[in-house]
């Protein structure tokens, strides 16, 4: 049986990926279109970090879902990379919390989330 928690975290990653799903369909659009991407790491062929962020990570981090840290957010994103980007991304890579592992990206490399992270962490300190 699950606990009144799990429950909580089970259907807070199902709203995540329902909301994932619409961004990625293009039901619900972002403008990704405003700024030249940045692409910090060594990325996929035909990787777009903006893109990539509206439609697997924007549903969470833009709303501080379960405190997801925000792009905007200096000191969430401060806290997190004073541990060093390695610490972070194997967060990123396995999961922590309510967050899911590769944040549901699944066919992005270690390299192309960690252009994300590091497209939000840019984003939290201009």
């Amino acid at each position: 049986m699950l606990n009144r928690n799990a429950v909580s975290r089970f259907q807070l990653v199902k709203a995540c990926m329902l909301v994932t799903g619409l961004l990625a369909t293009g039901s619900i659009y972002a403008d990704s279109q405003s700024a030249a991407p940045l692409q910090l790491a060594a990325v996929s062929d035909g990787f777009n970090v903006e893109t990539t962020f509206a439609a697997t990570c924007a549903a969470c981090h833009n709303a501080g879902v379960a405190n997801a840290p925000k792009p905007d957010d200096a000191a969430a994103w401060n806290t997190r990379m004073e541990k060093g980007i390695d610490a972070v991304m194997v967060n990123v890579i396995n999961g922590l919390n309510s967050m899911p592992a590769k944040g549901l990206c699944f066919n992005c490399t270690d390299d192309d989330l960690k252009a994300v992270v590091e497209f939000m962490y840019a984003k939290s300190q201009e």
